[in-house]
């Protein structure tokens, strides 16, 4: 396996009220070397994604040291080192699908090797102002997400992606829009194993000026293909099979946030540095485009 030509990281910042939107891109994990070294030896897996991102991120911090961040290593803590997961889903179907599956052939132990992931973004805080978790009945408003108001910052960031040796897809990428008034996160897991079965895992994050929380909507979706009827473009479209599959799971949460001291607003602004700016796929100012950080798939 070759070495990657490492790539300067890009970082694209944005000022929304009281929040810093950070995105960061950056070169593939490189297949040997200290850097992978030591992001694997923070995990169990045997064996990593074809593609990892290590360096690539989104993070959303209020000025008063709380918020959220979404990485691959701690997605991939939350895949299944130990069981083979699609042996039980899918027998039959698993054992054809397996056959020529490269992470199978070269691990002595059974493991998700499909790197399905129920990782819904990581909370952090500065000690002190520390957001609070609670379920709730309340729904992210879809209509507001639907208005065409100008979106300030745009940002599509992938974070892992396995073809299963040629068997299908497995790909987690979080996207960001900020509007005048909202901020939207969709960080979705996508999974097909081609001939056995589809699933994908959203976690949607809404947060509306003015309030003093954010609503946290996860679920959980799958299907056999033998038992979806739809198209292959269908099939193979993380955007839009979605809503073809079935509800295995969802929850909604509420994260409150910590009282905070009132400060003047800050103004809206955006920053990029880099020293390849062509490498960038942060676009902060996608008007026509609101498609690309869809509301419902």
């Amino acid at each position: 396996m070759t070495s990657v030509l490492k790539k300067e990281p890009v970082t694209a910042e944005f000022c929304f009220r009281d929040w810093t939107v950070t995105a960061s891109e950056s070169h593939i994990l490189c297949s040997e070397g200290p850097e992978r070294h030591s992001f694997e030896s923070q995990l169990k897996l045997p064996n990593l994604p074809e593609m990892v991102f290590a360096s690539n991120s989104l993070c959303v911090r209020h000025d008063s040291g709380f918020g959220v961040k979404f990485t691959a290593l701690d997605a991939l803590r939350l895949v299944d080192a130990e069981h083979d997961l699609m042996k039980v889903a899918v027998a039959q179907e698993w054992q054809e699908a397996r056959a020529d599956c490269e992470h199978i052939k070269d691990t002595a132990h059974p493991f998700d090797w499909t790197f399905t992931t129920n990782y819904q973004g990581t909370v952090f805080s500065n000690g002190e102002s520390q957001m609070t978790v609670k379920p709730t009945t309340e729904k992210i408003d879809v209509e507001k997400l639907k208005v065409r108001d100008k979106i300030h910052f745009y940002a599509d960031i992938l974070l892992f992606e396995d073809e299963l040796s040629d068997n299908g897809c497995s790909v987690l990428r979080v996207k960001i829009r900020v509007m005048p008034t909202l901020l939207f996160i969709l960080l979705r897991f996508y999974l097909r194993v081609d001939g056995v079965l589809v699933r994908t895992n959203d976690t949607r994050y809404f947060h509306e000026a003015g309030t003093d929380y954010m609503l946290r909507e996860f679920c959980s979706k799958e299907s056999r293909v033998t038992d979806l009827r739809v198209p292959l473009h269908i099939l193979t479209d993380p955007n839009v099979i979605g809503e073809h599959l079935t509800t295995t799971s969802e929850t909604t949460e509420r994260l409150q946030f910590p009282p905070v001291t009132a400060r003047p607003e800050k103004p809206q602004t955006e920053t990029v540095t880099s020293t390849s700016l062509d490498t960038c796929a942060v676009s902060p100012d996608l008007s026509d485009d609101t498609g690309k950080c869809d509301t419902t798939s």
